[in-house]
């Protein structure tokens, strides 16, 4: 089984986190950010990757130092259940329809960090959680984690649904990505021997 888990403490947070790459998709999720564990719900559930995740933050600050440095500690872990990458499929791909709303998402477990990000929000706030820090989200996972992620709304005008098709779209397309493909016979999926630089 191919695990992850990062202890992280900060004078703003202090964050334990667990995943397991070939789970069935099991959480135990509390950030004090009750949009945000529903969204980390959803990655978990639809990515087969199981993930618990604590945090105690400076809520009383803002939002933000949690969302980063939960995201961060998340990233690390999947970077360490990854390992050398040996064997992943690599690339991930998922469109994801959420009634009016359609998301595309993609990724490749590149070792090269970088997000694109086509989507945006017109208010301000999905519960108490603020709708800035979402693309803060997935670009502090990409960079602990080493992930070339692209995430395109291609239409939509729910917030909510916007907010959700791109946190399954990136579930489903990582699912994809992190199986192991037995016909690579373990070889690291890249003519260069190594992924990253």
């Amino acid at each position: 089984m191919r695990t992850g888990r990062i202890e992280r403490t900060t004078k703003e947070t202090s964050i334990a986190v667990e995943v397991c790459l070939d789970g069935t998709g099991t959480y135990d999720i509390s950030t004090g950010i009750g949009f945000l564990d529903h969204m980390v719900e959803q990655f978990s559930r639809h990515s087969l990757i199981d993930v618990t995740l604590k945090v105690e933050g400076d809520l009383h600050v803002d939002q933000h130092h949690t969302t980063e440095d939960s995201a961060i500690a998340l990233g690390q872990a999947l970077a360490e259940a990854l390992g050398d990458k040996a064997g992943i499929g690599r690339y991930g791909e998922a469109h994801s329809p959420m009634d009016e709303t359609l998301a595309r998402v993609v990724v490749d477990i590149s070792g090269r960090p970088w997000l694109e990000w086509k989507a945006r929000f017109t208010q301000e706030k999905l519960g108490e959680w603020d709708t800035e820090l979402i693309e803060h989200w997935f670009q502090s996972v990409a960079q602990a984690a080493g992930l070339t992620l692209h995430c395109q709304v291609l239409y939509g005008t729910n917030n909510h649904h916007i907010c959700e098709a791109l946190y399954k779209g990136f579930a489903r397309a990582m699912r994809q990505a992190v199986e192991l493909d037995a016909r690579k016979g373990g070889a690291i999926p890249s003519t260069k021997g190594q992924l990253g630089g």
